[in-house]
């Protein structure tokens, strides 16, 4: 039965070992061979002065072991065992440090611990122990030391930091590992505030030892009560970076909170996020680890995961919606959610580096993306996590206008982007692991409750100042679903005609004045101009309806006015004032009647050939089906407008040369 459970204890520690990783193991390893034979080494050359006062020097070492405290945020101890290890250094014989110090460090691995140590744990222990003493006895007896001029104080000194060097770093080194953190960060976070002590427990020890010289040893045993009074002080010390530690835990958990009550709003705008922020979560925070990134960090990236898309609250629902490619006017109002997203998070003032990787995780490795055109490493890391991560996610979910591609297909895709649109590190990440993160995505999968966005409220029946009048508002025009469908039908029979008429006309006066008649019956307006570009100037070559005079011969530079704003930057103009088009000019003695005005650019084949622009008398008439409409059209209108103009253009040449 001994035998047995002998096998299965050892079978389990060698299971341990290999659950550690190859880094960790193979530095744990390393610590085994070069600290477990210096245990039958100290042994085999065993020598005591005064075996009695070893007993009794043991005997209050292993007392000390067992007032140990637990260090805040690893799962290690620390106890006052190491002044007496210093005490022995002194005056005790290399074998007999040793092995109080490795027999103190067993009581105090295997003393009340809960979970019980594997054993790799208390081997390790042993090892890191058995080294610690050996290099601080090797320095104080050091003559190389010794000839730099050190006294017995300062030898002591050195040898409690060379001590307490080897000891804490290579424990802060396996965790470290073991936990996937830095081993710096855990080494000062853990260890760092200890030294003090050390430096306290050699002047302490060269005051034991002088005692023990100048009196007896056994005064030297009096020294037990310092050690509680260290002891006491460990636990005043950590109890107050406990409750520094709960309190920083409770700011993370308010920020957390922040974070879902954010992430809810985002998934009330985008239905499409409610598992994709989990997904991007999950991954980028194993990339970010797998990269090893600090603490600050990982968290930046958790936190940026779930919130990278809370611009898009500033983002048009039907453009979020739309079930295919955006426009180009689409697209530019689409890029403003990293940027407006980093100012709302700017406001949170998060503890790590958030607004940064909300910022910049539209942008590419080769300087392509937005909104700055950064490129390589002056991008966040965090964001170039996020956008291989985002982009990955993306194409394997379901989309109305196609399929979702495999996790195989999806990283293929990736891949062919490495060095072009993203980290050439983290794509390199993601193809050896991302089967790996999918297992961990489906296996932490949980049912999470999505927010009801359209709750049903019974009271009150009416508002307090009643509901106001049905108006004919273009925004709020009710129409059935009938009407819709005969709209649609009408729609697409006008630009059918539309494109019909183009492609058969040459003329400019006959191509615009057709076109005026159609898109009378396609979009409700008062007046209408068309205006072409000629050496930086839009003349009217068309204009009907009201305040034709006006328009007729107003020449706007380009850049001026709304029609000049529209061709110099290519973009269209919603309900503008009309208005515009005439005050920059300084006509101030006539103001037109007409409210708002719906501006297109006419693009052809070699630039702007022109501005169409719709006027009406009320105030935002103009809606973004209007927009549409008229871009549909525009696309057209703009070839054959540098066409019309080409072959004017040919048939003055012609008279001319006649």
């Amino acid at each position: 039965m001994v035998a047995i459970a002998a096998k299965n204890y050892w079978s389990n520690a060698w299971r341990d070992v290999q659950s550690l990783g190859i880094p960790a193991f193979a530095f744990i390893f390393a610590q085994l061979i070069g600290g477990l034979p210096l245990l039958p080494y100290a042994l085999l050359r065993w020598h005591s002065d005064d075996f009695f006062r070893f007993v009794c020097f043991l005997t209050v070492a292993l007392c000390a072991s067992v007032l140990k405290v637990r260090l805040p945020g690893i799962k290690a101890t620390m106890s006052a065992n190491f002044l007496f290890i210093l005490v022995g250094i002194l005056d005790l014989s290399y074998s007999e440090t040793v092995l109080m110090g490795c027999l103190g460090g067993l009581v105090q691995t295997l003393w009340h611990a809960n979970p019980r140590p594997r054993p790799i744990q208390w081997l390790f222990n042993l090892a890191n122990l058995a080294l610690s003493i050996t290099a601080a006895e090797l320095v104080f007896h050091s003559k190389v030391v010794a000839g730099v001029g050190f006294r017995w104080p300062l030898l002591m000194a050195a040898a409690a930091t060379t001590y307490f060097a080897f000891n804490t770093i290579s424990v802060s080194g396996v965790i470290a590992m073991t936990e996937k953190r830095n081993p710096v960060h855990v080494w000062k976070e853990c260890y760092l505030w200890a030294f003090p002590y050390y430096l306290l427990g050699a002047l302490i020890a060269c005051g034991v030892s002088a005692i023990n010289r100048l009196v007896d040893w056994q005064f030297g045993l009096l020294a037990f009560p310092v050690v509680y009074l260290i002891y006491r002080s460990y636990r005043t010390y950590l109890n107050r970076l406990e409750a520094q530690k709960k309190h920083a835990e409770e700011i993370a958990a308010l920020h957390l909170r922040t974070i879902e009550a954010l992430s809810l709003a985002i998934e009330a705008k985008d239905h499409s996020t409610h598992d994709h922020l989990r997904r991007v979560q999950v991954y980028a925070t194993e990339i970010g680890q797998d990269l090893g990134l600090n603490h600050d960090q990982l968290n930046a990236i958790r936190a940026a995961a779930m919130l990278h898309d809370i611009g898009k609250l500033a983002v048009p629902e039907h453009i979020l919606s739309k079930p295919g490619r955006l426009t180009p006017e689409e697209f530019e109002k689409m890029k403003i959610h990293p940027i407006v997203g980093a100012e709302i998070l700017d406001r949170v003032q998060f503890p790590y580096p958030v607004v940064p990787i909300v910022r910049s995780h539209h942008e590419k490795w080769d300087g392509s993306g937005y909104p700055d055109g950064l490129k390589r490493e002056a991008i966040p890391i965090g964001a170039r996590i996020l956008s291989a991560v985002d982009c990955f996610d993306a194409l394997a979910s379901e989309r109305p206008y196609r399929q979702a591609m495999t996790p195989q297909e999806s990283m293929n895709t990736l891949s062919a982007e490495k060095g072009r649109s993203f980290d050439p590190r983290v794509i390199e990440v993601m193809e050896r692991r991302y089967l790996e993160f999918e297992e961990m995505v489906n296996s932490t999968e949980t049912e999470r409750r999505r927010l009801d966005i359209a709750p049903k409220v019974d009271r009150p029946a009416t508002p307090s100042s009643g509901f106001a009048e049905v108006t004919n508002d273009a925004e709020v025009r009710a129409t059935s679903f009938l009407t819709s469908i005969i709209s649609a039908r009408q729609e697409a029979q006008l630009l059918f005609e539309l494109a019909q008429t183009l492609a058969n006309a040459l003329s400019l006066k006959e191509t615009l004045s057709v076109v005026a008649i159609r898109l009378k019956q396609l979009i409700p307006h008062d007046s209408i101009a068309f205006f072409v570009c000629q050496e930086g100037i839009l003349i009217p070559e068309y204009v009907h309806g009201v305040d034709y005079e006006l328009f007729s011969s107003v020449r706007i530079p380009l850049g001026q006015g709304l029609s000049g704003w529209v061709a110099r930057n290519e973009k269209p103009i919603t309900n503008g004032n009309p208005a515009a088009e005439i005050l920059h000019l300084g006509k101030t003695s006539r103001v037109t009647g007409l409210q708002s005005a719906l501006c297109v650019p006419l693009r052809g084949r070699e630039g702007v050939a022109g501005v169409l622009t719709l006027y009406c008398r009320e105030k935002n008439s103009f809606t973004k089906e209007h927009l549409r409409m008229l871009l549909a059209a525009s696309s057209k209108l703009g070839v054959s407008v540098e066409n019309a103009l080409r072959y004017e253009k040919a048939q003055s040449t012609a008279s001319t040369d006649f």
